[in-house]
């Protein structure tokens, strides 16, 4: 569907049936609350029954509630403030089941990112990190995190890789201006979305760069400068990011570029086992004997 729910809504509002406009003003007026009810809790608020919230969707285009709940949720991610997200969670769940809700919603994630993902534009993105020269690579805020992961395991892979500081606009662009045609721009970032990644990614589209968007949606802004978009779930869990099933999505395309460059990578992991090992990085196990 091109157009959002809200417009969608608001076109058809004056056609509406009474429990239908019941509906539809309370998702926008309420869409923090709307977009995590079921059916049937949703029918129960606004005084209509779970088959008249179904239909309503249904008269919207959508096929079935789950999906305007999808759209409703991508929809709403970017608008909510830290605040609201604590509300929205504190309503979703208690202190008893934090720990069986949170680490099964995120294996929920996982699971659909698997399904959402196009497998196509996954072997288009490992075909641009091997063939380029240079790798730049940007995230900022929570999504530093992802982007840091990424640049830590790719550069024990490649000799040229750039990770992209969190920095004023102008030193920014300093730091991404010589990126051309023989480059690639990896961005990552979820709502709510960088302004900054934004940027880079625009600026590497018009340099001719290819680049590669880590994001959420198809109607995420780092979109459209992508030549590979590779979705992954990160539903809000209170005002913290859930990022693992981008972060499994991140393995992935590591792991895919290393089988592509099996002989560089083992030489270099040969080398750096010696140099670990000669200058005694690592712990070793309690029952061995090592100084301090």
């Amino acid at each position: 569907m091109e157009k959002d729910l809200f417009s969608l809504i608001n076109e058809r509002m004056d056609s509406l049936s009474k429990g239908h406009k019941l509906i539809a003003n309370f998702i926008l007026s309420q869409y923090d609350k709307a977009a995590f009810m079921t059916a049937q809790k949703l029918g129960k608020t606004v005084g209509v029954s779970e088959s008249t919230v179904v239909r309503f969707a249904s008269e919207l285009g959508y096929d079935g509630y789950p999906a305007l709940q999808r759209g409703l949720q991508d929809l709403m991610r970017n608008k909510l403030t830290a605040v609201q997200r604590i509300e929205v969670t504190s309503g979703q769940m208690n202190s008893d089941d934090v720990l069986e809700r949170v680490l099964n919603l995120d294996i929920d994630r996982i699971r659909t990112t698997l399904d959402e993902i196009s497998k196509e534009d996954f072997q288009k993105a490992v075909d641009m990190i091997v063939e380029s020269d240079t790798i730049y690579i940007m995230g900022t805020r929570s999504s530093a995190s992802i982007a840091n992961f990424i640049g830590y395991y790719l550069s024990l892979i490649f000799p040229h890789v750039k990770l992209v500081p969190s920095v004023t606009t102008s030193e920014l662009f300093e730091k991404i201006m010589r990126i051309d045609s023989n480059d690639v721009m990896i961005g990552v970032s979820f709502p709510r979305y960088s302004k900054q990644t934004v940027k880079a990614l625009k600026y590497a589209h018009s340099a001719g760069a290819k680049v590669i968007s880590i994001t959420d949606s198809k109607s995420s802004p780092l979109a459209k400068y992508a030549d590979a978009l590779l979705l992954a779930r990160s539903d809000m869990a209170s005002f913290v990011d859930s990022l693992v099933a981008p972060l499994s999505l991140v393995n992935a395309l590591i792991v895919a570029v290393s089988i592509r460059n099996v002989d560089r990578v083992t030489q270099t992991f040969e080398n750096l086992e010696k140099i670990w090992d000669d200058y005694d990085v690592y712990a070793k196990n309690e029952d061995d004997d090592y100084d301090v």
